[in-house]
């Protein structure tokens, strides 16, 4: 009977002095009551979310699907800081339990605050979007993850503050640190000062078809903080430094409003004046009556030089289209034109060609 007694005492001991001074009555409501948040973050996840998807769906306005989207994460993170909050406030802690209830829940609201403002970001990029004509779709892209990652590094600091980790010592030696990380990592400075030039400046978007001389020629597919990808023309992908694109000349192809065609045909010798003039006249005739050239924006049509084997004519013109493979096909269309006027003119091509003179002796 004295055993049983002891046992009783002391089952009614832990019951009531429990963990850090709460006892376990206490701690069973206490995980009733954070059981029904997460009951209730179930119910916000399955009902209120999606009807708020299927409500921002409804509208033409992409903002509201992307805000709905991206306070999705906190609003499921929000009931378990209530319920931690309120499940703790109800228990009874000694002072040192207190003392580190409070700052958990003082972590758990920090990180709730900066989670919301970290998704936040994602919606003002729509609104940055509008500004296109001042950033472009990749500059604003970069903002969008610096201020990403400025959230993240404030509200870890924030965190670690709370926990009585004094960041300054920390900075400092990361300070110390980052002094010698960019004496040895020059290029890489000076490739991401590059690659903010050429957003700013806009000297290419993806999607672009650019040429730097001796470098590179090709498509644009992605502008990244170190290097740019180019897809080149026989399919491979190059990885270009974006100093490149700093200190090299860049031809932006695609920002082309009209192409040019710039021709010499070569004539034969034997080719009358009559003919070159007919020659001459029905050419530009052509260029300024077709509807696939803008003769206003200038053309010529001339008789230019007495070559080594042939009579060279000049041609250049502008054409409307500024697609490639359309530009293709006028080039195409112009070049048998040309060929049926000078036929029709009874004259002929000139090939490279010499006299070789025999002398007898």
């Amino acid at each position: 009977m004295e055993l049983f007694n002891n046992f009783n005492e002391l089952f009614l001991s832990v019951w009531n002095k429990g963990i850090l001074g709460v006892d376990i009555f206490q701690i069973l409501i206490g995980i009733g009551i954070f059981l029904i948040f997460l009951v209730f973050r179930g119910i916000i996840s399955k009902v209120i979310i999606k009807r708020l998807e299927s409500i921002a769906k409804r509208t033409t306005n992409k903002l509201d699907d992307t805000f709905v989207k991206a306070m999705e994460g906190p609003a499921r993170f929000l009931p378990i800081v209530l319920g931690f909050f309120i499940a703790s406030y109800y228990m009874s802690f000694s002072d040192d339990g207190r003392a580190v209830v409070d700052t958990i829940n003082r972590t758990l609201i920090t990180i709730f605050i900066f989670w919301v403002i970290h998704q936040i970001i994602e919606p003002i990029s729509y609104i940055l979007s509008g500004l296109d004509k001042v950033l472009t779709r990749e500059l604003i892209g970069w903002i969008i993850k610096s201020l990403k990652i400025l959230i993240f590094i404030l509200g870890l600091a924030a965190v670690l503050e709370l926990w009585g980790i004094k960041i300054g010592p920390i900075i400092a030696g990361l300070g110390l640190f980052g002094v010698a990380v960019a004496l040895g990592a020059q290029d890489l400075f000076k490739n991401l000062i590059s690659g903010i030039l050429v957003l700013v400046e806009k000297r290419f978007k993806i999607g672009d078809w650019i040429l730097v001389e001796g470098i590179i020629e090709g498509i644009v597919e992605k502008i990244g903080f170190r290097s740019t990808v180019i897809r080149k023309f026989d399919k491979s992908i190059a990885i270009i430094p974006n100093f490149q694109f700093a200190e090299n000349a860049v031809i932006n192809i695609s920002q082309t409003t009209n192409w040019i065609i710039s021709w010499v045909i070569n004539l034969q010798y034997d080719t009358t004046v009559e003919q070159l003039k007919t020659i001459r006249d029905e050419i530009e005739e052509y260029i300024k009556q077709n509807e696939d050239y803008k003769p206003e924006l200038g053309y010529a049509v001339r008789v230019d030089k007495f070559a080594e084997s042939s009579i060279d004519m000049y041609i250049r013109c502008f054409t409307k289209t500024d697609d490639w493979d359309e530009w293709l096909a006028v080039k195409e269309r112009l070049a048998i034109s040309i060929k049926k006027i000078v036929e029709k003119n009874k004259a002929s091509f000139a090939f490279p060609s010499q006299s070789i003179y025999v002398e007898k002796k």
